[in-house]
């Protein structure tokens, strides 16, 4: 096993609005696995999960734009179109046809399954499978569907969904504050205890991020529009009829919110043309690196 992304190439290239950062590895030829991550980390968060599958598969690893070493140019709270989920799912395809790749398996766990959902409703030609990691749908969270507890529960452990709405600079001063002891805050919760779960280097490579105040800023964009206009999107795909078409695969932690809160399962079948693919995992939130031998297990087993 090759030492940190020793086997994967860095890029970076201009987009609409800013410019996208990934890695890549894997064999040419190879069956492509686009691994899309969460809130607050960068495309780090898979390295355990790469490392095991990049012999198998042509890996891309984005930061998602404004993550990361993905930038936004000025994204700005008057309008939340460039970190619509939408916008995001475009660079990712954008960035997949300049390197002449047109279909392609799909996972994404937090935000990164947000826009892997919205890509497999907006590009169903080119997603050939969609693994999502410890979320439900976007609408049916903010909507308390097949809520187990008051929505109170709800907005006490998802506070952060919250906070970032605010208009601008509100969160953003309160992070800047102390923006490190925020991103442990964060990555120490959910199901989680601590940080034990996380790659030492990859935890580095959080807090170089979110030092920065324009990602930080990019993040509360992100969740702006994820009660914005990504619902506005969410409520026409459905009145429009749109499903997921492709094999669908949700991975859920036993210790994490969505579980003791939501139907994870049924409320993606109902988004689902097809049979759904159950993994509930002996994890909370952070399953790919609390867990990444059996994650890698399971997505090898699932996109075969």
């Amino acid at each position: 096993m090759s030492v940190w992304f020793d086997a994967f190439a860095q890029h970076q290239a201009p987009m609409p609005g800013g410019v996208l950062s990934w890695r890549e590895g894997g064999p040419q030829g190879a069956p492509v696995l686009v691994l899309l991550h969460g809130f607050p980390q960068t495309h780090a968060m898979w390295h355990r999960v790469a490392q095991q599958l990049v012999g198998s598969y042509r890996l891309f690893l984005p930061d998602l734009p404004g993550y990361g070493d993905s930038r936004l140019q000025a994204p700005t709270s008057a309008s939340t179109h460039p970190s619509s989920k939408r916008a995001m799912a475009q660079a990712v395809v954008d960035l997949l046809e300049q390197r002449g790749v047109t279909r392609f398996h799909l996972c994404g766990h937090d935000r990164g399954g947000r826009v892997a959902h919205r890509l497999a409703l907006d590009h169903p030609q080119r997603v050939l499978s969609l693994t999502v990691i410890d979320i439900a749908p976007t609408l049916d969270m903010y909507e308390g569907r097949t809520l187990k507890a008051p929505y109170m529960e709800f907005a006490r452990a998802y506070y952060h969904w919250f906070h970032l709405i605010q208009p601008e600079p509100l969160p953003e001063q309160h992070i800047a504050s102390n923006p490190i002891a925020y991103l442990h805050t964060k990555l120490g919760g959910w199901g989680t205890k601590g940080l034990a779960h996380l790659e030492a280097r990859a935890l580095v490579e959080y807090e170089r991020c979110w030092r920065a105040p324009e990602v930080v800023h990019a993040a509360c964009e992100d969740y702006r529009a994820s009660a914005g206009i990504d619902l506005e999107h969410d409520r026409r795909s459905r009145a429009e009829g749109h499903r997921v078409v492709c094999p669908l695969q949700v991975m859920w932690g036993e210790q994490g919110v969505v579980h003791r809160l939501f139907d994870a399962p049924a409320l993606w079948q109902a988004q689902a043309s097809g049979p759904l693919t159950q993994r509930l995992m002996p994890a909370g939130h952070y399953i790919p690196e609390e867990l990444p031998q059996a994650t890698a297990e399971a997505l090898r087993e699932f996109v075969g």
